[in-house]
């Protein structure tokens, strides 16, 4: 896959439905024995709730999934958890939905939106980025060549995100796997051939905010 939902940094969410109080914790993960760990985590912190229902997936495409319902009416809690994960396209996330029962039923269809609301809450507190895939490419090229390569990396939306000026200019940007053919050709005839590419790093990453971030 070129690019795909993560969660970067993990968070909570909080709804009450007929007094019924659901704590989503979400939290990223890499594989099905961290997933686990976390679940159990979070029955250890919450040992007292009703229930501490369970959903996560783990793979570039989603390869291992799994939910748990802990005691609630089988595909009340755990399935929809996992249905909104694999909806916001969210990938190598767990989410653990702690319950405490407030004394009214919620029925079937209560528990089912109850539990989804959970999870949107939940992710709703995490930072959530875009991994592409692409490449680190430096480029070195002289005080003419310099004003162009900006202006055709503004074009593109690409950013600088690294700069030297010695007696050369040497600029670091990222770029999608897709785009790098034709930005090379692009910056080769713009500068006339006056740029040297140093280096392209194929590099999985993000941008938090205008922050990239390499994954």
């Amino acid at each position: 896959m070129k690019e795909y939902k993560i969660v970067y940094r993990g968070g909570e969410g909080e709804i009450v439905e007929k007094k019924s109080r659901f704590i989503a914790t979400v939290r990223p993960v890499e594989s099905e024995e961290e997933a686990s760990s976390f679940i159990a985590e979070m029955k250890k912190k919450y040992w007292n709730a009703t229930h501490n229902c369970s959903a996560f997936v783990v793979g570039e495409h989603n390869e291992i999934q799994r939910s748990n319902d802990d005691g609630e009416p089988s595909g009340t809690a755990g399935h929809p958890m996992l249905d909104v994960l694999l909806g916001e396209g969210i990938h190598n996330a767990a989410v653990v939905v702690t319950r405490y029962f407030g004394g009214t039923l919620l029925g079937t269809g209560g528990l089912v939106r109850a539990y989804s609301k959970s999870v949107q809450a939940g992710l709703a507190g995490c930072t959530v980025l875009v991994k592409k895939k692409g490449f680190l490419l430096r480029m070195e090229t002289d005080y003419t060549g310099i004003g162009k390569i900006q202006y055709i990396l503004g074009q593109r939306g690409l950013l600088i995100t690294g700069s030297e000026y010695t007696d050369k200019v040497t600029v670091e940007t990222l770029v999608p796997e897709a785009e790098l053919s034709s930005l090379k050709e692009e910056i080769t005839e713009g500068t006339s051939g006056r740029t040297l590419f140093a280096e392209e790093k194929e590099v999985f990453y993000a941008f938090d905010g205008k922050e990239p971030v390499m994954l």
